[in-house]
């Protein structure tokens, strides 16, 4: 039988900025997202106080007073990221990253290896990941992703309510039906608002709901999805282990302003930031995208969003700068405050060997070379080390 790890670390960015400041270690302590526009992390303490994920920094610090607030330094934790994934190699060939602080990893077969049972070798990826790393993480051991993903948030639950700090839990054939049945099908990864809605129109309130549903009920509803699900959560793995990241729907680049602002330029300036991130990202995966979107997002959180099908794959900012600045001004409404801006970038797809146009040739060539001489800047200055200004565009 299939065995998978999830392995996930616990207030993962709090968690790193105790690595280089111990005496925040057991306090209220939030980091907050760019420009310290919402809490995205918190210690655990900090949640016993009450405060949410995705609050308002304006808003937390009126209402929690007595917490550390840190701005997010997301190049240490990156770095951190790194690390940690690259030990998991130390355990099983097959490793993927699901996101800065997550991954899963197969270890069928490696009992002969490292001598042990499938839980022990759990056990010693959590003690190697904080002994020789600093970070604490929590590791759910199962026979398919979706039950190593609800196996892991229950090892992280009981460490929480310090019912079991050993940090590692399996979920096999003794207790799996037991599990299903507390498990509200909200927790299940992979049913978001809508369909947990849907689900309870129908009286399906459980995992274990979900698993007893008929075939045709799933086809007809939810098809194929429905169906691999069923699998997972019956223990029959549909969704493998990855090593080799497959090419993602979307690159999105999104964050709230320092201060609410109805300011052209300072918006501007955020879209050219979020713009050379996600096409820093595309060409470091030699990926290419065709379609591009503008995100505003109002105080009142009304969101408007403008895009444009490029007629050519593109990996460079200096190829869709004007563009983007195009497709703000149809959506920008003057003295509407806006809360946060974002870029999007979606029909992803490999990059291939491109046939330049007779008339773009030469501008296309130049944006490239100006892309790489901007990705080593970068890498031996640090990231943002340059910028493009943002310029307001005349009509001549």
């Amino acid at each position: 039988m299939t065995a998978i790890v999830l392995v996930d670390c616990n207030n993962f960015f709090v968690s790193c900025e105790e690595l280089f400041d111990p005496s925040l270690k057991g306090k209220a302590v939030c980091v907050l997202s760019n420009n310290d526009g919402c809490v995205v992390a918190r210690s655990n303490p900090a949640k016993d106080l009450g405060v949410t994920m995705g609050m308002p920094y304006f808003i937390a610090k009126k209402k929690f007073k007595d917490v550390i607030y840190l701005s997010g330094d997301h190049k240490k934790y990156r770095a951190i990221s790194k690390k940690i994934m690259q030990k998991l190699y130390d355990f099983s060939p097959t490793v993927e990253k699901y996101s800065i602080d997550e991954a899963f990893i197969d270890i069928t077969g490696c009992e002969r290896a490292h001598k042990t049972t499938y839980f022990e070798i759990a056990k010693k990826i959590r003690a190697s990941i904080k002994e020789e790393i600093g970070i604490d993480v929590s590791i759910g051991l199962s026979s398919s992703k979706t039950l190593a993903k609800l196996a892991s948030e229950i090892a992280k639950s009981k460490i929480r309510k310090k019912t079991d700090l050993s940090g590692v839990f399996e979920i096999n054939v003794e207790n799996l039906e037991n599990i299903l049945r507390e498990t509200p099908i909200n927790e299940i990864w992979g049913i978001g608002r809508n369909l947990d809605k849907t689900l309870r129109r129908h009286n399906i309130r459980s995992a274990a709901d979900f698993k007893a549903l008929p075939e045709d009920f799933l086809k007809r509803n939810l098809g194929k999805n429905g169906l691999d699900m069923q699998k997972e959560l019956s223990g029959i793995s549909i969704n493998p282990v990855e090593s080799e990241p497959s090419t993602p729907k979307s690159i999105s680049k999104t964050a709230s302003f320092r201060h609410f602002t109805d300011d052209k330029s300072v918006i501007k300036y955020a879209l050219n930031y979020h713009c050379h991130l996600v096409c820093t990202q595309l060409r470091n995966q030699d990926l290419t995208a065709k379609l591009l979107v503008v995100m505003l997002r109002t105080k009142d959180f009304r969101v408007y969003t403008n895009k444009l099908a490029l007629n050519s794959p593109i990996e460079s900012e200096f190829e869709i700068n004007r563009e983007i600045y195009r497709l703000f001004d149809e959506i920008y409404l003057p003295g509407t405050i806006y809360r946060s801006s974002g870029v999007i970038l979606s029909k992803i797809e490999k990059k291939k060997e491109e046939q330049l146009g007779l008339f773009n040739a030469e501008e296309k060539i130049k944006s490239k070379k100006l892309s790489k001489a901007w990705d080593n800047i970068e890498k031996k200055y640090g990231f943002g080390s340059l910028k493009i200004g943002a310029i307001e565009r005349t009509t001549e």
